[in-house]
């Protein structure tokens, strides 16, 4: 387009133009209410072509009306009566002022200029009334011919004119009378909300469009997307933007030195946070114009972060943490969501100066490789060879407790003469070892400057245990798992990736303690055979032949209970005649047993001493199953799963690879009882067990009605077991056509037996003879019923069961526990009614 309609500052220019009017009002006044009061009135139009003051409204008419659409000439010319608002030449000057590419009302030469000027003038227009100044009222609104509303506003004796915009029309020629109407001259074009609209197009760029359409923003651009803040500044906003140019980034890129020749060296995680903040900085999370702006700090979108506006002759400069003030450049580019002001340097918040500074230090690895008296701490890094002087050169934060190459010399001295150097340290143990003292110096995550550090402070460090912290004389010293405290004879050294305290003493977790004291100690194998009342244990574990000896002579740790002699002769007692010695366990069995035995005593992976264990405690031992701690009386005792408990008569006697408490008795785990005591058999079983129910069992699997199965199953069951003499019997009355089990060989015949067979079986409940009573009522698994009865006989009661005949079955052999139920031998077969009806 030529030109642009906006109506920038347009309101400045008509509060001036009230200004400049009101000088020549009184002049412009007598011009306009000059008319012979005898001559016939001329109408609106001809009033306003008949006076200089008020030509531009006539050009304005003239140039709408140039529109096919338009006759504001002929209306304005017509009956009416109209009340006109009319703007002297002044107040369409301001107008023209106040758009961009309007020097005149010729400059409205599209049909679509034209038609906006025509609404501007039919906002001016009332029709159907010729309104006198003394027919206007405070707060009276009045709809012009355009549609909107104007409103009246009295103030002592002038009157006001309000339009859309925040600045009123003053009318200062009132009752100018015309043959079709009334005219008020103002000093304002009025302008209604539809032509501010019109001038004023909504933005539709968000802050993210401006500066990807902005040339010299193109580095803004890029740092945005990379630091994932295009979302944030498409959103809703408002949003002020300082916008640093191309040349404040380079600017930056080059305080930062060589190693970011571009924002793609922002790279790491750290670095993208930190480009992020940056840019954060850059933003309030409010609108502020060139016009608000204040001196005083001012709140950014990186939490906690201000800048500071600062006065500088007749405008402002932009304050960070830096000495270096930032310049506006350009101001109030407006965007959907909010403005943006240009500036000629990147603005820096403390945590970017940090990052500055942080550039120009050394890791922690290179200090200590150009610091002579720590040349033994990267001999031992180096030696180590755990990934120490990687870590160490990584991005930290640490804090390094530094010990001196004297630190390291005491070292050695302590661990004796196998330890001449660091060299020494050629075992994956030992190796293992030097890492864990290493990593005990290390503190990871934190810079911990002396002034961080405070009595009494607990630090984690990366190895898992805990320094303390003790301040003395100002001096910080370090407490270790030694009663030898380190001095740190040099604080503060500050590395890129953290700080050295440099101290006199190589720092020695609980580990390394341990260590040492190990050096001097037996292994459990060996404590065992140098005790006497063990040489039955040591002879078990030889006697297993399972390996047990190498692994309990091995690393560990371990936590043995060790029975005494005298335990492993009561375990041979309780075991019988067949067991006089170990020897006799020599079957596969045998020594399988004796294997889960000796396992049962042994906890692996833990040197449980007995401060570590506790009343009710369950440890799982290397055999599976767990034994319990009973500690009564100040007593330690061992749980296994017999009733009774074995004493800990010795405990604590500490070994090179674990800790061995001496135990009074065999600990006896669950699967060592059940193969010394077979499980009790199920009623099946029982009677498969027993010649003298051959027949039943016969029976069950003749009747081919699942009852085996049955039987076998959980239950709990009573049945009564006929003998084999009951069956037989059963067999002889029924005639010759039955001579064995065998006959009952048709469908009918087998369902027979069933029956018979489920008549001897209650299910739900295992009776035991105790618990009968005299003509006790049993609801059978075949459906009719058994009854208990008691005869007194030879001066006692014996048990007998009735069933539909009229001989009682005798309990010969009662209470046969199985696993699933109980069994009462019975000397008859019994039969029910609906037998006995079937046989007859």
């Amino acid at each position: 387009m030529k030109k642009a309609l906006r109506l920038g500052g347009f309101l400045l220019v008509f509060v001036l133009a009230l200004f400049t009017f009101s000088a020549c009002s009184e002049d412009d006044e007598q011009a306009i209410g000059d008319t012979n009061p005898t001559e016939e009135l001329d109408n609106i139009v001809e009033t306003a072509q008949g006076n200089d003051a008020l030509s531009s409204l006539v050009a304005a008419l003239t140039t709408a009306d140039l529109n096919d659409d338009s006759d504001l000439i002929g209306t304005l010319s017509g009956t009416g009566p109209f009340t006109v608002f009319a703007p002297t030449n002044e107040a369409f000057a301001a107008l023209l002022g106040s758009l961009d590419g309007f020097d005149s009302l010729d400059d409205f030469d599209t049909e679509e200029e034209r038609a906006l000027l025509a609404t501007i003038l039919k906002y001016h227009v009332v029709a159907g009334v010729a309104a006198a100044s003394t027919d206007l009222s405070n707060g009276q609104t009045i709809e012009t011919v355009q549609g909107e509303d104007v409103t009246v506003t009295l103030v002592d004796d002038n009157v006001f004119i309000g339009d859309a915009t925040d600045t009123d029309a003053e009318v200062l020629i009132p009752d100018v009378n015309a043959s079709n109407g009334i005219v008020h001259v103002i000093n304002k074009v009025l302008l209604p909300q539809e032509v501010i609209d019109a001038l004023n197009p909504p933005v539709t760029e968000t802050l993210v469009d401006i500066v990807v359409g902005t040339e010299a923003l193109s580095l803004l651009e890029g740092a945005v997307i990379k630091a994932g803040l295009v979302d944030t500044l498409n959103g809703d906003g408002p949003f002020t933007v300082f916008a640093p140019t191309d040349d404040a980034f380079v600017a930056l890129l080059d305080i930062l030195g060589d190693n970011y020749s571009s924002l793609d060296d922002f790279d790491t995680e750290e670095e993208i946070d930190l480009l992020r903040n940056i840019l954060l900085y850059h933003v309030i999370p409010a609108q502020v114009l060139e016009a608000d702006l204040a001196a005083g700090d001012v709140p950014t979108a990186f939490t906690g972060n201000s800048i500071s506006v600062i006065a500088s002759g007749d405008t402002f400069v932009i304050g960070d943490a830096s000495d270096v003030d930032a310049n506006i450049t350009d101001t109030d580019i407006l965007a959907s969501n909010g403005v943006a002001h240009t500036i000629d340097k990147v603005l820096l918040p403390q945590a970017a100066l940090d990052f500055v500074a942080t550039l120009q230090l050394k890791t922690i690895v290179e200090i200590a490789i150009e610091t002579d008296d720590l040349s033994l701490l990267v001999d031992a890094l180096q030696a180590a060879n755990a990934g120490l002087v990687e870590a160490l050169s990584g991005e930290g934060p640490f804090t390094v407790f530094a010990p001196t190459n004297h630190a390291f010399v005491d070292l050695l001295d302590i661990l004796g003469d196998d330890y001449h150097s660091l060299s020494d340290f050629d075992t994956q143990e030992e190796i293992d070892l030097l890492i864990d003292i290493l990593t005990y110096h290390v503190v990871p995550d934190i810079a911990a400057f002396s002034g961080d550090l405070t009595d009494g402070q607990q630090i984690q460090t990366l190895f898992g245990d805990k320094l303390g912290i003790n301040l003395k004389n100002n001096t910080v010293h370090v407490v270790d798992a030694t009663n030898d405290n380190a001095t740190v004879v040099l604080p503060d050294v500050e590395a890129s990736n953290g700080v050295i305290h440099v101290i006199d003493k190589v720092l020695l977790p609980q580990v390394a303690l341990d260590f040492v004291a190990s050096l001097q100690m037996k292994n459990i194998v060996e404590i065992a055979i140098e005790t006497d009342d063990l040489s039955v244990l040591v002879d078990a574990l030889i006697a297993a032949n399972a390996g047990l000896v190498e692994t309990l002579s091995g690393d560990g740790p371990f936590t043995v209970f060790a029975p005494t002699n005298q335990a492993f002769i009561d375990l041979l007692d309780a075991l019988g005649d067949d067991f006089n010695s170990l020897s006799d366990f020599d079957t596969d069995a045998e020594v399988d047993l004796l294997v889960t035995i000796l396992k049962y005593h042994v906890v692996a992976g833990t040197a449980a001493f007995s401060t570590d264990l506790s009343n009710g405690q369950q440890i799982p031992t290397f055999q599976g199953e767990n034994v319990g701690i009973n500690i009564k009386n100040h007593t330690i005792h061992i749980e296994d799963a017999t009733d009774d408990n074995a004493t800990v008569v010795l405990p604590d006697v500490e070994a090179s690879n674990g800790v061995v408490h001496v135990i009074n008795k065999v600990l006896l785990p669950q699967e060592a009882l059940d193969a010394l005591t077979p499980p009790t058999p199920n009623i099946v079983q029982l009677a498969q067990s027993v010649d003298d129910l051959s027949l039943l069992v016969d029976a069950l699997i003749q009747a081919d009605a699942g009852l085996v199965d049955v039987l076998s199953g959980d239950g709990p069951f009573t049945v009564f077991a006929p003998t084999n003499q009951a069956f037989a019997d059963l067999l002889y009355a029924l005639g010759d056509d039955f001579n064995s089990l065998e006959d009952f060989d048709t469908p009918e015949e087998k369902e027979l037996l069933a029956k018979v067979l489920t008549y001897h079986v209650v299910s739900g409940a295992a009776v035991a003879s105790g618990d009968i009573s005299n003509h006790q009522r049993f609801d059978t698994v075949q459906g009719e019923a058994l009854f208990a009865i008691f005869k007194h006989r030879r001066g006692k009661d014996e048990l007998f069961i009735r069933d539909k005949t009229h001989v009682d079955a005798k309990v010969i052999g009662a209470d046969n526990m199985a696993s699933n139920g109980i069994v009462h031998v019975i000397d008859k077969v019994l039969l029910p009614q609906e037998v006995l009806d079937a046989l007859h």
